[in-house]
């Protein structure tokens, strides 16, 4: 479970992202939806530990993700929107390093390496790389292990039709072990009959559609609206 608790926060003072966020999100696939600029990332990163709270908690399985890090974020994986990794460092290094901090055998690597189709990259360094095999690079950090908290922020976005296969198969396989997933998307068709509820960001609030109607079109309907930002029942 995570929940976020009277989240504030700003990028400026003055100028609230995110005013009092109460989000309470269980198992199964979550989809963060609203347009550009609504605070959906925002709330992303503040769920990810990238970004602290001015105000409020955020808690992972009951452990605060600032005063309990270890406990929270041993279990939580993160693939950014913008895929920003130490450019000098090679992909196989960077991989190793979370291996070693997730407590996973170096073979885990070569295995991640292996499913995002970097493996015969994974001597070059970040900068050799194209933005699509940067995003391939973070994808596979997030593979190595059990995360039961997967947080995602346009998966799809810069990936070739196999890439985006092998993704969507990787969330089935989380989905179907009970794993909490949390998906930022503008593609919706993929994940519309996948996920069990939806959340939007709107002046700082958040507002959640739980559950999701059956009907598939009524279902993409309703996200539609939440990702333009519009008003729903």
């Amino acid at each position: 479970m995570i929940r976020v608790h009277r989240a504030t926060f700003a990028y400026r003072p003055g100028e609230p992202v995110l005013a009092g966020i109460d989000l309470e999100i269980p198992g199964g696939l979550t989809l963060l939806l609203g347009p550009n600029g609504c605070g959906k990332s925002t709330l992303l990163k503040l769920i990810a530990g990238i970004e602290r709270p001015d105000s409020g908690l955020v808690e992972i399985d009951g452990h605060d993700l600032w005063t309990d890090e270890v406990a929270a974020r041993r279990g939580l994986a993160y693939v950014p929107e913008q895929p920003d990794l130490t450019p000098y460092a090679t992909v196989r290094e960077i991989l190793g390093l979370v291996c070693r901090l997730r407590g996973e055998p170096q073979s885990a690597a070569e295995e991640a390496l292996e499913f995002v189709g970097l493996r015969d990259l994974a001597h070059r360094s970040v900068r050799e790389l194209s933005m699509g095999q940067r995003r391939r690079s973070v994808l596979a950090a997030a593979l190595i292990g059990t995360p039961r908290h997967v947080l995602l922020d346009e998966p799809l976005e810069a990936m070739d039709r196999g890439a985006r296969d092998a993704i969507l198969a990787w969330i089935d396989r989380l989905l179907a072990a009970g794993a909490t997933v949390v998906a930022v998307s503008h593609d919706l068709a993929p994940f519309a009959p996948r996920a069990h509820r939806a959340a939007t960001v709107r002046a700082g609030h958040c507002r959640l559609a739980d559950p999701l109607p059956d009907d598939p079109a009524a279902r993409l309907a309703l996200l539609e609206h939440m990702a333009r930002g519009e008003p729903f029942p």
